[in-house]
C-alpha cells in the first residue's frame, strides 16, 4: 500500500485509536501479572506459599479500578476475603466480593471522603499473615481522599481547582495533595501495619513513577511541605488558596507536622508495586495497527506534554513534513497536555483542544488527519473522549455559523466539535494510560 492514498483515513485513525485502548484493558493487565500454583501465589517478583496467606482484602481507587477489581475476583475468586474500591462515577461494574463506590473526579466529594476512610478502616488491624493488593489508576488522586488535620473537604476542592486552572503538572498537583491528605505519599501502606502490600498499578503519569501515580500512596514520597511550598509559589496562587490550606503546609515545614513516609521507613519492606499498564504500551498496539492497514508507523514518545494547543501545532509540522515517498505513514504519541483555562472558558478538555488547534494547522489540507483522544473515554469534563479532524473541519465549522478561532480563545472545543461531526465518543472505557495521538500523513490530493 506504500505510496497508495488510503481510501478512509478517518476510519483509519478510529481504528487506531480504538487498538490502543484496547491494549491498555486493565482486566487483562492484572490477569497477565498473575502466577497461580497449587501451593503458591506469585505477582511480578512477589511471591508467597498459600499455606502462608491469612486474609486477602483488596482495596483500591481510580477510573479503572473496578475493573482492576473485577479481573482480579477472576483470578482469585473466593479466596478474597473482602474489599472495597474507589471509582469515577458512571464508571463502576457490579463485583461479588469487592464492594465498588463511585465518587467525584476530577474535584473530589463528600462521597469520597466517606469511601476513603471505610477504606482506611478496612486495612487497618492487617496482620503479618494477611496480603492486602492495592489496586490504584488514574483519578485517584481525586477519589482517594482523607483531608489531613484542620483541612475541610471545601479546602481540598478548591486548591485542586485552582492547581488545574493555572496549569499546574500532575507532579506539581500530586505534590501539594499529599502534603493535604492523610493517605496519600505511602500513607495507605503504613495504615496497612505488618501486612504484605501488593500494589497493582495503571500509569497515567508520563515516565510511569510510582510515587506520582495515584499520588503514591504505598510507595515512598521523596517530596516534602517545603516542596508543595514551592509549588504554590511558582505558580503565584498563596493568595487564591485557603488560608488554612496555606497555614496548613507552613506549619508542616517547619516540622509541626509529620512528613510522609520516606523511602528508609520500615513498612516498605512490606510493599510490592508492579505495573499492569502504560501508555508505552498502548502506542505499541496503535503502530501494529497502523502497520496493519498499510501505515508507516513511528512512535514518537509517550512523554508529550506541554500546552495542548502548541503540541498540536508542533504535531501537524511534523506531518506536514513527511516526504512525499514515505507516504501514508502514521505518527504516533502519547502523554498528557496541559490547559492554562481562561477565566471564560467554556466546555472541553485538552484533547479536544489539541484537536481544533490542530485543525487550524491543517486547514485545506487533504493529506493530514489527526486525532487526539483520553484512553479512559472522558476528556475533561465532558462526555468525550476528544477528537478527531481533518484539513475540512474548520470550514465546517464556518459554514455552521461558528468561530473556530473564538472556541479556542475560550477553551469551548466541545460544542463545535460536536456541530462539526468530529468528537470521539467511546464512553467510559475501563482504563486509563494518559492520552493517545495519531497524525496520519498520505499522499496529498487537492486542497479543499
Amino acid at each position: 500500500m506504500s505510496g497508495e492514498t488510503p481510501s478512509n483515513p478517518r476510519e483509519d485513525a478510529t481504528r487506531i485509536v480504538l487498538a490502543a485502548i484496547s491494549a491498555a484493558d486493565p482486566k487483562e493487565g492484572v490477569k497477565r501479572s498473575f502466577r497461580i500454583a497449587a501451593n503458591e501465589l506469585a505477582v511480578g517478583t512477589w511471591h508467597r506459599r498459600t499455606e502462608e496467606i491469612g486474609r486477602i482484602r483488596v482495596v483500591g481507587a481510580g477510573k479503572a479500578s473496578a475493573h482492576m477489581a473485577a479481573a482480579l475476583e477472576e483470578v482469585l475468586g473466593d479466596r478474597i476475603t473482602s474489599g472495597i474500591v474507589i471509582t469515577k462515577y458512571g464508571h463502576g461494574v457490579p463485583l461479588r466480593r469487592i464492594k465498588v463506590v463511585e465518587a467525584g473526579h476530577p474535584v473530589p466529594d463528600e462521597q469520597g471522603v466517606e469511601a476513603t476512610l471505610e477504606l482506611m478502616q478496612h486495612v487497618a488491624g492487617s496482620a503479618p499473615d494477611d496480603v492486602v493488593f492495592v489496586l490504584l489508576s488514574g483519578g485517584a488522586s481525586s477519589l482517594l481522599v482523607a483531608p489531613a488535620q484542620g483541612i475541610t473537604l471545601a479546602d481540598k476542592k478548591t486548591t485542586t481547582s485552582v492547581l488545574l486552572s493555572c496549569g499546574a503538572t500532575i507532579e506539581e498537583l500530586n505534590c501539594a495533595r499529599k502534603h493535604l491528605s492523610r493517605v496519600k505519599g505511602g500513607q495507605l501502606l503504613r495504615a496497612c501495619g505488618s501486612a504484605q502490600v501488593v500494589s497493582l498499578i495503571l500509569s497515567d503519569v508520563i515516565g510511569d513513577p510510582l510515587d506520582v501515580i495515584a499520588s503514591g500512596p504505598t510507595v515512598p514520597d521523596p517530596t516534602t511541605f517545603g516542596d508543595a511550598l514551592g509549588v504554590i509559589d511558582r505558580l503565584g496562587i498563596r493568595k487564591s488558596l485557603p488560608p488554612r490550606v496555606v497555614s496548613h503546609l507552613e506549619a508542616g515545614d517547619r516540622g509541626e507536622y509529620p512528613e510522609t513516609p520516606k523511602p528508609d521507613e520500615g513498612s516498605f519492606s512490606n510493599g510490592h508495586a508492579l505495573l499492569v499498564g502504560t501508555n508505552s504500551i498502548a502506542l505499541k498496539s496503535a503502530a501494529y495497527e497502523a502497520e496493519r492497514r498499510g501505515y508507516r508507523a513511528h512512535v514518537l514518545t509517550s512523554s508529550l506534554r506541554g500546552e495542548a494547543s502548541e503540541a498540536a501545532k508542533v504535531v501537524c509540522a511534523l506531518a506536514e513534513g513527511v516526504p512525499a515517498g514515505e507516504r501514508p505513514t502514521a505518527l504516533i504519541l502519547g502523554g498528557e497536555t496541559t490547559v492554562t483555562l481562561s477565566r471564560d472558558a467554556g466546555k472541553g478538555g485538552r484533547n479536544q483542544e489539541f484537536a481544533l488547534s490542530a485543525a487550524r494547522e491543517i486547514r485545506g489540507r487533504s493529506d493530514i488527519t489527526v486525532a487526539s483522544v483520553g484512553t479512559d473515554g472522558t476528556d475533561g469534563p465532558t462526555d468525550a473522549a476528544g477528537g478527531l479532524v481533518d484539513g475540512a473541519t474548520w470550514e465546517r465549522a464556518l459554514r455552521r455559523g461558528l468561530s473556530p478561532d473564538a472556541a479556542l480563545r475560550r477553551h469551548d472545543a466541545y460544542p463545535l466539535l460536536s456541530a462539526t461531526g468530529d468528537l470521539v465518543m467511546t464512553g467510559p472505557t475501563g482504563t486509563n494510560v494518559m492520552d493517545v495521538i495519531v497524525a496520519l500523513a498520505v499522499p496529498r490530493k487537492n486542497t479543499f
